[in-house]
């Protein structure tokens, strides 16, 4: 017997995350099975997109009112993001704490966080850690022994090579990498081992776009 959808007549009109998502094997995080994660802050996408879960990275110095009011929105799990470029030390392993006890599912840090920050965030918060790889330079290994869960790949053109080099490493740690610009890139990816994919979805401009030319032209919402 098929999936039955249901749906109500004006939340119908929803962003889809690529369909070729659906054959990665996904990742349990703190007991629900994601594949897809939108990556986005932005509330009326969060609210309107069948993603998985949140991936709330963004490029500004972590705050926890802008944490929680993307979990506030939220329907599925946040993985938020706790600073570890601009923003450094012991301000990570307090911002990491407050996105637990706000109901983060995990955190995620950026690739310039030290070693030590990471031993200290790992130790301190009670969901999964995060660690942001963005090119071969990266130490894997020593990730892993310094309290790495999982893998955020975001290498460019490159995120299919490195998930390739982390799957060496470790056939078992979780890893979630950007999709890159098509379907083929998705499917790469995947191929190269990460177990889920982070999408970025249209702007609200770019959403608008052929809303409004079709309310110009006299037609009904697309």
């Amino acid at each position: 017997m098929g999936v039955r959808n249901l749906n109500g007549r004006l939340r119908n009109f929803t962003l889809h995350v690529p369909k070729e998502i659906e054959t990665a094997s996904g990742i349990v995080i703190m007991g629900r099975r994601v594949k897809s994660l939108v990556f986005t802050t932005d509330i009326c996408i969060i609210r309107n997109v069948d993603a998985d879960a949140v991936l709330a990275v963004y490029p500004f110095t972590p705050q926890p009112i802008i944490n929680a009011a993307v979990m506030f929105a939220a329907e599925v799990p946040v993985i938020a993001g706790v600073g570890g470029g601009l923003t450094k030390g012991k301000r990570v392993v307090e911002l990491a704490k407050n996105a637990e006890f706000q109901g983060s599912a995990g955190v995620v840090v950026n690739a310039p966080t030290s070693d030590a920050v990471l031993s200290e965030v790992a130790e301190t918060v009670d969901i999964p850690v995060f660690v942001t790889v963005i090119n071969e330079r990266d130490d894997i290994k020593s990730r892993l022994e310094h309290g790495a869960d999982a893998f955020n790949v975001s290498a460019a053109g490159k995120t299919a090579e490195i998930v390739a080099k982390i799957r060496k490493i470790s056939q078992d740690v979780p890893i979630i990498a950007t999709g890159g610009p098509s379907n083929e890139t998705i499917i790469e990816t995947i191929k190269a081992g990460a177990n889920a994919i982070t999408w970025t979805p249209p702007s609200n401009g770019e959403v608008f776009k052929d809303i409004m030319t079709a309310y110009r032209d006299g037609k009904p919402h697309p």
